[in-house]
Protein backbone atom coordinates (compact mmCIF):
# COMPACT_ATOMS: atom_id res chain seq x y z
CA UNK A 1 0.00 0.00 0.00
CA UNK A 2 1.41 3.23 -0.93
CA UNK A 3 1.30 6.42 1.02
CA UNK A 4 -1.60 9.39 0.60
CA UNK A 5 1.43 11.58 -1.01
CA UNK A 6 2.46 9.45 -3.14
CA UNK A 7 -1.47 7.91 -4.15
CA UNK A 8 -2.14 11.78 -4.64
CA UNK A 9 0.44 11.86 -7.37
CA UNK A 10 -0.15 9.22 -9.18
CA UNK A 11 -4.06 10.40 -9.34
CA UNK A 12 -2.58 13.17 -10.95
CA UNK A 13 -0.96 10.60 -14.08
CA UNK A 14 -3.04 10.59 -17.06
CA UNK A 15 -4.00 7.40 -18.69
CA UNK A 16 -1.38 5.34 -21.27
CA UNK A 17 1.10 7.90 -21.21
CA UNK A 18 4.92 6.99 -20.94
CA UNK A 19 6.18 7.85 -17.07
CA UNK A 20 9.38 8.38 -15.93
CA UNK A 21 10.09 8.63 -12.03
CA UNK A 22 12.72 10.72 -11.17
CA UNK A 23 14.31 10.25 -7.72
CA UNK A 24 12.46 6.82 -8.04
CA UNK A 25 13.57 5.93 -4.25
CA UNK A 26 12.04 2.48 -3.96
CA UNK A 27 10.12 2.02 -7.01
CA UNK A 28 6.87 2.36 -5.03
CA UNK A 29 5.05 4.89 -7.57
CA UNK A 30 5.95 3.21 -10.54
CA UNK A 31 5.02 -0.12 -9.14
CA UNK A 32 1.45 1.40 -8.29
CA UNK A 33 1.38 2.95 -11.97
CA UNK A 34 2.29 -0.33 -13.59
CA UNK A 35 -0.14 -2.64 -11.00
CA UNK A 36 -3.59 -0.35 -11.50
CA UNK A 37 -2.47 -0.30 -15.14
CA UNK A 38 -2.35 3.61 -15.40
CA UNK A 39 0.31 2.96 -17.62
CA UNK A 40 2.33 0.46 -18.62
CA UNK A 41 5.58 2.27 -19.81
CA UNK A 42 6.99 3.50 -17.10
CA UNK A 43 10.42 3.96 -15.52
CA UNK A 44 12.00 5.14 -12.52
CA UNK A 45 15.94 6.53 -12.54
CA UNK A 46 17.46 7.61 -9.61
CA UNK A 47 20.96 9.32 -8.84
CA UNK A 48 22.37 6.64 -6.44
CA UNK A 49 23.08 2.96 -7.82
CA UNK A 50 22.76 1.48 -4.04
CA UNK A 51 18.91 3.21 -4.08
CA UNK A 52 18.43 1.51 -7.52
CA UNK A 53 19.23 -1.78 -5.76
CA UNK A 54 16.34 -1.13 -3.03
CA UNK A 55 14.27 -0.76 -6.26
CA UNK A 56 15.08 -3.45 -7.98
CA UNK A 57 14.64 -5.61 -5.07
CA UNK A 58 10.59 -4.08 -4.72
CA UNK A 59 10.50 -4.95 -8.67
CA UNK A 60 11.29 -8.71 -7.83
CA UNK A 61 8.68 -9.02 -5.42
CA UNK A 62 5.82 -8.31 -8.09
CA UNK A 63 7.85 -9.94 -10.78
CA UNK A 64 8.25 -6.78 -12.93
CA UNK A 65 11.83 -6.15 -13.18
CA UNK A 66 11.21 -6.81 -16.82
CA UNK A 67 8.54 -4.16 -16.96
CA UNK A 68 9.46 -1.41 -15.07
CA UNK A 69 13.18 -0.42 -16.71
CA UNK A 70 15.10 1.50 -13.84
CA UNK A 71 18.23 4.14 -14.91
CA UNK A 72 21.07 5.18 -13.19
CA UNK A 73 20.81 9.34 -13.90
CA UNK A 74 21.38 12.71 -12.99
CA UNK A 75 17.87 14.02 -13.54
CA UNK A 76 17.25 13.94 -16.60
CA UNK A 77 21.49 13.57 -17.92
CA UNK A 78 20.95 10.09 -18.83
CA UNK A 79 17.67 9.41 -19.61
CA UNK A 80 17.69 7.60 -23.38
CA UNK A 81 14.62 8.81 -24.67
CA UNK A 82 11.70 11.46 -23.99
CA UNK A 83 9.06 10.22 -21.85
CA UNK A 84 5.66 12.35 -21.62
CA UNK A 85 5.34 12.70 -17.97
CA UNK A 86 8.24 13.07 -15.54
CA UNK A 87 7.68 13.07 -11.80
CA UNK A 88 10.18 14.96 -9.42
CA UNK A 89 9.04 14.40 -5.97
CA UNK A 90 10.12 14.29 -1.90
CA UNK A 91 13.08 16.91 -2.91
CA UNK A 92 14.06 20.33 -2.71
CA UNK A 93 12.55 23.58 -5.40
CA UNK A 94 16.10 24.26 -5.96
CA UNK A 95 17.33 20.70 -7.20
CA UNK A 96 13.85 20.36 -9.03
CA UNK A 97 15.00 23.66 -10.81
CA UNK A 98 18.77 21.80 -11.28
CA UNK A 99 17.57 18.96 -12.60
CA UNK A 100 14.50 20.91 -15.32
CA UNK A 101 17.82 22.82 -16.08
CA UNK A 102 17.80 20.02 -19.72
CA UNK A 103 16.96 21.21 -23.48
CA UNK A 104 14.03 18.06 -23.56
CA UNK A 105 11.57 18.37 -21.00
CA UNK A 106 8.39 16.58 -21.52
CA UNK A 107 4.96 18.60 -21.84
CA UNK A 108 3.70 17.21 -18.52
CA UNK A 109 5.79 17.61 -15.28
CA UNK A 110 3.77 16.20 -11.93
CA UNK A 111 6.10 17.99 -9.00
CA UNK A 112 6.34 17.76 -5.30
CA UNK A 113 8.58 19.61 -3.88
CA UNK A 114 9.34 19.96 -0.41
CA UNK A 115 9.91 23.57 -0.15
CA UNK A 116 10.14 27.28 -1.96
CA UNK A 117 6.82 26.84 -3.63
CA UNK A 118 6.62 30.48 -4.96
CA UNK A 119 9.97 29.96 -6.06
CA UNK A 120 9.18 26.75 -8.06
CA UNK A 121 5.82 28.27 -9.40
CA UNK A 122 7.58 31.33 -10.39
CA UNK A 123 10.13 29.21 -12.55
CA UNK A 124 7.80 26.90 -14.32
CA UNK A 125 5.94 30.20 -15.14
CA UNK A 126 8.64 31.57 -16.83
CA UNK A 127 10.07 28.46 -18.41
CA UNK A 128 6.69 27.95 -20.53
CA UNK A 129 4.38 25.95 -17.88
CA UNK A 130 0.84 26.33 -16.38
CA UNK A 131 -0.68 24.95 -13.41
CA UNK A 132 -3.88 22.85 -14.42
CA UNK A 133 -3.80 20.93 -11.42
CA UNK A 134 -3.03 21.52 -8.24
CA UNK A 135 -3.58 19.83 -4.87
CA UNK A 136 -2.26 19.77 -1.29
CA UNK A 137 -2.65 16.53 1.07
CA UNK A 138 -2.16 16.07 4.42
CA UNK A 139 -0.15 12.53 4.93
CA UNK A 140 0.77 11.71 8.72
CA UNK A 141 1.69 15.26 10.24
CA UNK A 142 2.81 16.72 6.95
CA UNK A 143 1.38 19.18 4.15
CA UNK A 144 2.43 18.08 0.81
CA UNK A 145 1.72 20.40 -2.54
CA UNK A 146 1.77 18.59 -5.80
CA UNK A 147 1.64 20.44 -8.78
CA UNK A 148 0.59 19.19 -12.40
CA UNK A 149 2.14 21.11 -14.82
CA UNK A 150 1.50 21.34 -19.06
CA UNK A 151 3.37 23.58 -21.44
CA UNK A 152 1.14 26.96 -21.97
CA UNK A 153 1.45 30.29 -20.97
CA UNK A 154 -0.47 31.86 -17.97
CA UNK A 155 -0.72 34.87 -16.07
CA UNK A 156 -0.71 34.01 -12.50
CA UNK A 157 -1.58 36.21 -9.50
CA UNK A 158 1.07 37.33 -6.57
CA UNK A 159 -1.55 35.37 -4.60
CA UNK A 160 -1.15 32.53 -6.50
CA UNK A 161 2.40 32.61 -6.53
CA UNK A 162 2.21 32.63 -3.24
CA UNK A 163 -0.36 30.28 -2.33
CA UNK A 164 -1.17 28.05 -4.96
CA UNK A 165 -4.20 26.67 -6.82
CA UNK A 166 -5.38 24.12 -4.40
CA UNK A 167 -8.12 26.26 -2.47
CA UNK A 168 -7.65 23.57 0.28
CA UNK A 169 -8.96 25.28 3.21
CA UNK A 170 -7.45 23.21 5.70
CA UNK A 171 -3.90 24.08 4.36
CA UNK A 172 -4.44 27.96 4.30
CA UNK A 173 -6.00 28.02 7.97
CA UNK A 174 -2.49 26.06 8.52
CA UNK A 175 -0.28 28.53 6.41
CA UNK A 176 -2.64 31.81 8.40
CA UNK A 177 -1.70 30.06 11.72
CA UNK A 178 2.04 29.57 10.80
CA UNK A 179 2.30 32.77 9.84
CA UNK A 180 0.36 34.48 12.51
CA UNK A 181 3.12 32.72 14.92
CA UNK A 182 5.85 33.52 13.14
CA UNK A 183 4.92 37.75 12.97
CA UNK A 184 4.14 37.29 16.40
CA UNK A 185 7.72 36.58 17.12
CA UNK A 186 9.43 38.66 14.46
CA UNK A 187 7.06 41.37 13.89
CA UNK A 188 8.17 41.46 9.76
CA UNK A 189 6.11 43.49 7.87
CA UNK A 190 6.07 40.49 4.84
CA UNK A 191 4.33 38.46 7.22
CA UNK A 192 1.67 40.58 7.70
CA UNK A 193 1.22 40.67 4.13
CA UNK A 194 0.47 36.79 3.80
CA UNK A 195 -1.72 37.13 6.56
CA UNK A 196 -4.06 39.98 4.79
CA UNK A 197 -3.41 37.67 1.92
CA UNK A 198 -4.42 34.51 3.35
CA UNK A 199 -7.62 36.23 4.77
CA UNK A 200 -8.89 37.15 1.81
CA UNK A 201 -8.17 34.16 0.05
CA UNK A 202 -10.23 31.81 2.87
CA UNK A 203 -12.93 34.58 3.32
CA UNK A 204 -13.85 33.04 -0.35
CA UNK A 205 -13.89 29.36 -0.09
CA UNK A 206 -17.38 27.77 0.27
CA UNK A 207 -17.06 25.97 3.85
Amino acid sequence: MISKRLKAIADLVPSNKSVIDIGTDHAYLPIYLYQNKITQDVAGSDISVNVLKYSLNNLKKYQLETKIPLLVSDGFKNIPRKFAVAILAGMGTRTIIDILNTAILPDILIIQSNNEHYLLRTHMNKIGYKISREVVIKDKKHYYVIIKYEKGKEVLSDDILLFGKSNNLEYYQYLLAKYEYIYNQAKDNKYLVYIKKLNSIIEKIPV
